[in-house]
């Protein structure tokens, strides 16, 4: 059982389990859900939000995403009474960084070699280098990005356009200083030796590495039509440019190619904002790979309802401008569609372009390949995040890509412990969010090639459950308006556990995840 208690200046999260108190922060430190509402499991408690999840004894961040963990309070049972002892302010901050080491002697390196060398400051750099600190490593750390910024929450881009880069940062200035992790900013690599050992930069600076993690994430495709380098054409890549798509799009005409995860939720955040919001897709309903077509159908309903409206079936053929400045888009059906602004969202390649010559095994689409420990086939190089393929336990094994942002932190975590010999195998389920007009779909597993889904709930309601199923086993779920549904079979499946449509129909499992009865899982396999 989970209990929400206030000590005055502050609450807590206080938990019973097998017959043992604990005492725990009551919030989510990434988004602040209140986590008395997710899901508590054989010791730790799962965010109902966004998955992450933390050990209950300790507070400790055990899944993602999120970089800080839960801070823990003293409990004392005294004459059938639990008493809980905590501090003012961790009961006000309700987030706990873990203890780091430093690097012992950084006066001592030379500016050109480091310890290890981190390509890409997304989640997968920043949680690898905080969590080689972590585990008490003192050599020097360095990352380096393309950016411009510190590493920043980038689904916010999308989900909260006009957050600037200071407000969405995930660890502010002072804290790589603190713990000496270095960045360097604007900073590209444009080959890698691995036999020397040295990264070579744009600019001609070479930097020597014993350990290397690539962590580069993917780059945005662009248009192949004529007019496709106009101004006012976008790939949102950076807060920058975020911020200036909603600057330019209030009160104007918005056109945004591509029914992706970034097309729709650009598209809901600016439907309020714009004149008029008009969306392009090649498929004939959204979000159809991922969520299935009713599914898709029913949040295309939504965005209709706020005055979005979809181009189905169709490319674009052409960009028209007047005096220097986008003002058509022309469709190859023949539309043509006014247009102050286009966003263009069609989906994204890995960034690793720079390493055909190195050596690093690459697959036919430009994937890094890693096993399980995210080890690619060269000695004390590693990568993560979007830009790799690695076996999917949850599918046996099946090499995967999975873009997603918990995702991209855990193959970070897992990547800096092999770096220090621990022989750690990655084993998380993939969950993920999106946000559209103050709704969300929650999502968890990893669905690719269903060939059923079975909807609980009402579609039309926007309240409901979807379970992706291949050949009769549950590789996903996805909800609306049904929290923390997801959170538990997220628990499930990260238990080991088979769901199957012939042992128990779906209604049934619906209903027992609602009312919290899981006796039917108590069991070893299904």
């Amino acid at each position: 059982r989970m209990r929400e208690v206030d000590l005055g200046c502050g609450k807590a999260l206080l938990i019973k389990e097998s017959g043992e108190f604990h005492a725990v922060g009551h919030k989510c430190p990434h988004y602040g859900a209140p986590l008395v509402k997710g899901v508590l499991s054989k010791g730790r408690v799962r965010c109902p939000w966004h998955g992450a999840c933390f050990n209950i004894s300790t507070g400790d961040i055990e899944d993602f995403p999120g970089l800080d963990s839960l801070p823990r309070f003293q409990v004392k049972i005294e004459k059938e009474k639990v008493y809980i002892r905590a501090s003012k302010q961790t009961l006000q901050t309700q987030r706990r960084t873990k203890m780091m080491a430093k690097c012992i002697s950084l006066s001592n390196y030379n500016l050109s070699s480091t310890n290890v060398l981190i390509i890409g400051a997304g989640a997968a750099g920043l949680v690898c280098a905080e969590t080689l600190r972590q585990e008490g490593f003192s050599d020097r750390i360095v990352m380096c990005t393309m950016d411009r910024h510190l590493p920043y929450d980038r689904p916010k881009l999308s989900k909260s356009m006009d957050s600037h880069p200071e407000q969405i940062t995930l660890r502010p200035k002072e804290f790589f200083c603190t713990y000496d992790i270095e960045v360097l900013t604007e900073m590209q690599v444009a080959a890698v030796d691995v036999k020397s050992k040295i990264a070579v930069f744009k600019d001609g600076f070479k930097m020597e590495y014993n350990k290397l993690l690539i962590a580069t994430g993917n780059t945005p495709k662009t248009l192949s039509c004529k007019g496709k380098e106009m101004e006012n054409v976008f790939n949102i890549r950076t807060p920058e440019d975020a911020n200036r798509v909603v600057r330019l799009a209030t009160s104007k005409n918005v056109v945004i190619v591509g029914a992706s995860f970034l097309g729709m939720e650009v598209a809901a955040y600016l439907a309020e904002r714009a004149h008029s919001v008009s969306l392009v897709e090649l498929e004939h309903v959204p979000f159809k790979k991922s969520f299935g077509e009713r599914v898709g159908r029913a949040v295309m309903k939504m965005f209709e309802n706020n005055r979005v409206k979809f181009y189905m079936q169709t490319e674009v053929s052409e960009l028209r401008e007047q005096e220097g400045k986008l003002k058509e888009v022309v469709l190859k059906s023949g539309k043509v569609l006014r247009a102050d602004v286009c966003v263009v969202g069609v989906g994204a390649v890995p960034a690793t372009s720079f390493l055909k010559q190195s050596g690093i095994n690459i697959d036919s689409k430009g994937f890094i390949v890693v096993n399980k420990m995210m080890q690619t086939n060269i000695p004390g190089v590693f990568a993560a995040g979007d830009a790799v393929t690695f076996p999917l336990a949850l599918r046996n094994n099946k090499k995967v890509n999975v873009p997603h942002w918990q995702m991209a932190h855990m193959h970070g975590r897992i990547a800096a412990l092999n770096m220090l010999a621990h022989g750690t195998e990655i084993s998380t389920v993939p969950y993920l969010w999106t946000a559209m007009f103050g709704k969300s779909i929650r999502y968890a597993g990893h669905g690719e090639g269903f060939d059923d889904v079975v909807i609980q709930g009402d579609l039309d309601e926007l309240k409901f459950v979807a379970f992706y199923t291949k050949s009769d086993e549950v590789v996903a779920v996805a909800s609306m308006n049904y929290d923390p549904i997801v959170s538990k079979v997220a628990e499930v499946l990260a238990a080991g556990r088979t769901i199957r449509k012939r042992d128990k129909p779906l209604t049934v499992v619906f209903l027992s995840f609602r009312t919290g009865d899981m006796s039917w899982l108590t069991g070893k396999g299904s």
